[in-house]
């Protein structure tokens, strides 16, 4: 399976992307939305990392290691998705014109 190797790669990279852009903004609010589109990322690594070590392997301790990867990969997911729509409406709301 080519797309999970594929999937952890292209998270990482978004991962570096927005943390290097959190470095380049000054707003605070922007720096905000950032981390949490990168905890997005973050989390999908996560996700697939742990579905691609169970399929890789098929072993039970990679079974566990896998169930704790992609017990985390949600919760991370589901924290950065809910403060990016956070900090989306709160950019929208300071910043009516644009």
């Amino acid at each position: 399976m080519i797309i999970f190797p594929i999937l952890i790669v292209l998270s990482v990279v978004l991962y570096v992307y927005y943390k290097v852009a959190i470095l380049k903004t000054k707003d605070r609010l922007t720096q905000a939305y950032f981390n949490a589109k990168s905890r997005i990322c973050l989390g999908i690594f996560l996700l697939v990392f742990g579905i691609n070590q169970y399929i890789f392997y098929g072993t039970r301790i990679s079974l566990f290691i896998g169930i704790v990867f992609i017990f985390l990969g949600i919760l991370q997911s589901l924290r950065g998705i809910r403060e990016t729509k956070h900090y989306r409406s709160e950019w929208r709301r300071l910043n009516p014109a644009d």
